[in-house]
């Protein structure tokens, strides 16, 4: 089955295409979304043994002339550390503006190279190739790009869009349980977010092979509900936040433990349950809307309960890039499938769980 969303925006518009079995074919595609003659690929060492060949055979048919960057897999190579060594594969291989990268990976690596299209020469056109299940539902997608700082998660990026997206489900059969769990998070928190119906849709699927199954809707509902958020607020400074439901917790506890404990997906899971529990303690939020999320997130294997301090976690919490001035903004729920941005400071989190 072959599905698209459009992402229509005020300086550019690009499509996201979600089709099986479109590896093997991309560099035809991509030829006629971007002519040039050099294409670069990043992409990591776990990616890097099952498809980096694939995408390298497509491209050398359609005639690119092709060079791979591969990195170290994991959140510590999203840093400035890294990026000396990638501009100056790009120096080495004399690319020009009018050449193209291609991210073949999952949110770091769509993340790092982003930041460098947007950096290198003052910008040069870039593809998202997502193989990771939170990156084909919410990373790859809205143009968010960027590295991590010692301080916190996120903090030096920009803004950049893709020419494209490109999406193979296939490609998540090869995905660990680990990382297809800590793609769900980012589902579930759809759900949460701004569809209720989608929520108790995802609570009925009890195991992988149900997911599997509906992975093609749930790719599409996701990047249809982000596509919406981003074409109303592209620099993410009102509605689109919402998008970042339990990530104000989840970002502090990775760097709280140096990205080794928890990927980006569990920690925002513990992140949104907490928040709800936050939430519903203060008013803000209807009673028994945490165990709802608790249920699912123990459905799917993802931890929920917060083993750290929120006093431990204050400094993290504090670096969030969605606060302005002394105003830190959280993202909460009215209930399931519905949320808003609540204006607050940091006694918000002074009460423990």
């Amino acid at each position: 089955m072959k599905r698209k969303v459009y992402v229509n925006l005020e300086k550019s518009t690009y499509c996201i295409r979600i089709e099986n079995n479109s590896l093997d074919s991309i560099g035809k595609k991509i030829k006629k979304v971007y002519q040039c003659k050099k294409a670069i690929i990043i992409t990591d060492e776990n990616v890097n043994n099952y498809y980096t060949g694939r995408l390298e055979s497509s491209l050398f048919k359609n005639d690119f002339d092709v060079d791979t960057i591969v990195i170290e897999p994991g959140e510590m190579s999203k840093s400035l550390d890294s990026l000396p060594k990638i501009y100056n594969r790009l120096i080495d291989f004399e690319v020009t503006r009018n050449d193209l990268l291609i991210a073949l990976g999952g949110g770091v690596v769509g993340d790092i190279c982003g930041f460098v299209a947007s950096s290198f020469l003052r910008g040069i056109p870039f593809i998202q190739i997502p193989t990771s299940l939170l990156a084909q539902v919410d990373s790859s997608v809205g143009g968010k790009v960027g590295i991590n700082l010692e301080r916190g998660k996120n903090l030096v990026g920009s803004f950049y869009h893709p020419k494209a997206v490109f999406i193979d489900p296939l490609v998540l059969n090869t995905l660990p349980d680990k990382y297809y769990k800590d793609g769900m998070a980012e589902v579930i928190k759809y759900g949460c977010i701004k569809d209720k119906n989608f929520f108790y849709k995802l609570k009925s699927l009890k195991n992988r092979n149900d997911i599997t199954d509906n992975i093609d809707d749930i790719i599409y509902r996701c990047c249809s509900i982000k596509k919406k958020m981003v074409e109303s607020d592209e620099r993410d400074l009102n509605e689109r936040m919402i998008l970042n439901f339990g990530h104000t917790l989840g970002h502090a506890i990775e760097k709280y433990y140096n990205f080794e404990k928890y990927t980006h997906g569990e920690a925002v899971a513990i992140g949104m349950y907490n928040i709800a529990l936050l939430g519903e303690r203060k008013g803000l939020t209807k009673d028994g809307t945490s165990d709802e999320i608790k249920d699912i997130l123990i459905e799917q294997g993802l931890a929920y309960k917060l083993d750290v301090s929120l006093k431990s976690l204050m400094e993290f919490i504090k670096n969030d890039k969605k606060n302005i001035g002394s105003t830190l903004k959280v993202v909460l729920l009215k209930e399931i499938g519905e949320s808003f941005i609540y204006d607050t400071t940091l006694d918000f989190f002074e009460e423990e769980i």
